[in-house]
């Protein structure tokens, strides 16, 4: 039998999408450091267990050796929903079974993946269960497993689910994983749990396969933001759950108490954090428990950061197909959460109210504290022409509200097996991809581009925002947060950097900005046209007259508004 303290690991994230969790760079799921916080609490030394995402392996293949040399290699990953990613490119199966075939030692594999694999991670997919040449194959949690098999001196393991009393030790324990990874600390979110699974069975969704919510204790997540916090994280978000309102109660009825004590804790013990976002809110609660529901919401919105984002789960609003798929939440009912969350988080920091957060910005240019976003699958049972219309009645009623939404997602389903969605498999969203193109592209012309101008409007500071590529001519970056803007920036600037945006226009889920403040004096003419009401000639006749002493001094020049864009100095 191998002792543990001899063993040397090497853990690899292939990286995760699922319903209530996240991991593609620039996050990091929980997987990871979850095993290897397991691994150390199976008497493997911190120092013997390497951490490598895909993505290093496929730019440094001398970091291949770590796979190659390792006693074990966990390789964690696995998209249970569609997606398409900036900060990093999911592992593909062939490159799963490469490292299966490198590795000289014994090979676990975990995570999601053990639902199954598509032939892409795109909707409209059927999947297969593979085991892709691994010694062993975690049915169960990838960390009870690595755990169990640490135990047995390399020999196998049962599979199992782990408990919330080892995820209290090892959550802790595995915080050290972050520093190993090639963003930390300034470009890297940590996802945080606080439950998973779900009490509702919805026909598609993998999230109900972890079973009915087990909520952890808001003290265990404040000492796993702790740990991360020392090992120099800085950006969190609360997104493994399925409805953050649950948390701490009974599974349905929202426990604002409880919700202050786990944000509150997590502002005591990072005061210097840069994002606390969330992710998942079931709408069906609000409407159920409308005042608690406000009371939570309105602690959510006083402890995070700007720009976070509530995903409601419609799904559909054909009541036909949320018969046949046992979704939760009827049209009106989302409508009426949708105003809720609105009404109470959808201010701006530094707007005049009586009930002014704590924490968060001064400034009332920023993004909203937190709004709602939509989520629509289609390809479900019962879909039909009329399902498009319904969905796209829903998405105006919001719109002419003048209600805000930070986000519409809109997908085409992925059938796995073990949902009732695995007997139809992905045939009707196969059979109705045309209209389905053509449905996503009316409402991203007609819906999502004037509502992104409402939620930021000309002007709206975006700090912090990270330049991540090039593309024809511009720089792109976002900003860490749950469901950051795309930005595109006039030019090629240096990749990598971080820089304050001030937004000038608008795509269907992205933005123009220009550098805020906008130096008149250095500005080039791509950054001065951009803003509006600046066109060419009015930039070329800023340029000539360059340099101005003052703002007002550019004021006589142009007709614009350069106030919330431009000042006179350095940027």
């Amino acid at each position: 039998m191998q002792d543990p303290a001899d063993l040397s690991v090497t853990i690899v994230d292939g990286y995760v999408d699922e319903p209530a969790h996240f991991g593609v760079p620039p996050y990091i799921s929980t997987y990871p450091r979850y095993t290897a916080g397991a691994l150390v609490d199976a008497g493997v030394p911190e120092a013997a267990i390497t951490y490598h995402t895909i993505d290093e392996l496929r730019d440094e293949r001398a970091k291949w050796a770590d796979v190659a040399d390792a006693d074990l290699l966990v390789y964690v990953g696995g998209m249970t929903v569609p997606g398409k990613y900036v900060g990093g490119t999911p592992a593909e199966p062939d490159e799963v079974r490469e490292l299966a075939w490198t590795a000289d030692g014994t090979t676990l594999m975990g995570g999601p993946v053990r639902f199954g694999v598509g032939e892409e991670n795109a909707g409209a997919q059927d999947t297969e269960r593979k085991d892709l040449d691994y010694d062993f194959v975690a049915k169960g949690d990838v960390e009870a497993a690595a755990y169990d098999l640490v135990a047995s001196g390399l020999e196998g393991f049962g599979d199992r689910m782990r408990d919330n009393a080892e995820l209290d030790r090892w959550a802790a324990k595995g915080a050290f994983v972050v520093e190993q990874h090639p963003n930390h600390p300034d470009y890297l979110i940590c996802e945080m749990e606080t439950s998973r699974g779900c009490a509702y069975r919805c026909s598609f969704c993998t999230e109900p396969l972890y079973g009915d919510p087990a909520f952890r204790s808001a003290e265990s997540v404040v000492r796993e933001v702790e740990g991360l916090y020392d090992r120099g994280a800085r950006h969190f978000r609360i997104g493994r759950q399925a409805d953050i309102l649950a948390f701490g109660g009974d599974g349905e009825a929202p426990n604002p108490d409880a919700l202050r004590r786990l944000y509150g804790g997590i502002r005591e013990v990072a005061p210097d954090l840069g994002t606390l976002h969330l992710d998942n809110m079931n709408p069906v609660t609000i409407v159920d428990y409308p005042e608690k529901s406000r009371e939570a919401i309105r602690v959510i919105a006083e402890h995070n950061t700007p720009g976070d984002t509530a995903a409601f789960g419609l799904e559909s609003a054909d009541p036909v197909v949320r018969e046949e798929n046992n979704l939760l939440v009827t049209a009106a009912e989302c409508l009426e959460a949708v105003r809720v969350v609105n009404e109470v988080a959808g201010w701006r920091p530094g707007e005049d109210r009586h009930d002014a957060p704590t924490f968060g910005d001064d400034a009332a240019s920023r993004l909203p504290k937190l709004l709602p976003g939509i989520n629509l699958v289609h390809g479900l049972k019962g879909e039909r022409e009329e399902t498009f219309e319904h969905n796209k009645r829903f998405l105006e009623q919001v719109f002419d509200e003048g209600l805000l939404l930070r986000r519409i997602n809109i997908r085409q389903v992925m059938a796995f097996a073990g949902t009732e969605m695995s007997e139809t498999g992905a045939d009707i969203a196969r059979d109705h991809k045309k209209r389905f193109k053509r449905y996503k592209q009316e409402v991203r012309e007609e819906i999502d581009r004037p509502m992104l101008r409402r939620v930021a409007p000309p002007g709206t500071v975006l700090p912090d925002v990270h330049l991540e590529y090039h593309q024809d001519g511009k720089t792109f970056g976002r900003q860490l947060g749950t469901y950051p803007l795309l930005v595109a920036v006039p030019g090629e600037r240096e990749l990598g950097r971080t820089i304050d945006v001030a937004v000038v226009d608008y795509g269907y889920r992205s933005v123009t900005g220009v550098p805020y403040p906008l130096d008149v004096n250095a500005a080039s003419m791509d950054e001065l046209t951009a803003i509006p009401g600046v066109g060419k000639r009015t930039a070329g006749d800023i340029v000539v007259n360059r340099p101005y002493a003052s703002p007002a001094d550019v004021e006589g020049v142009t007709e614009a508004d350069l106030s919330k864009f431009a000042a006179v100095g350095d940027r």
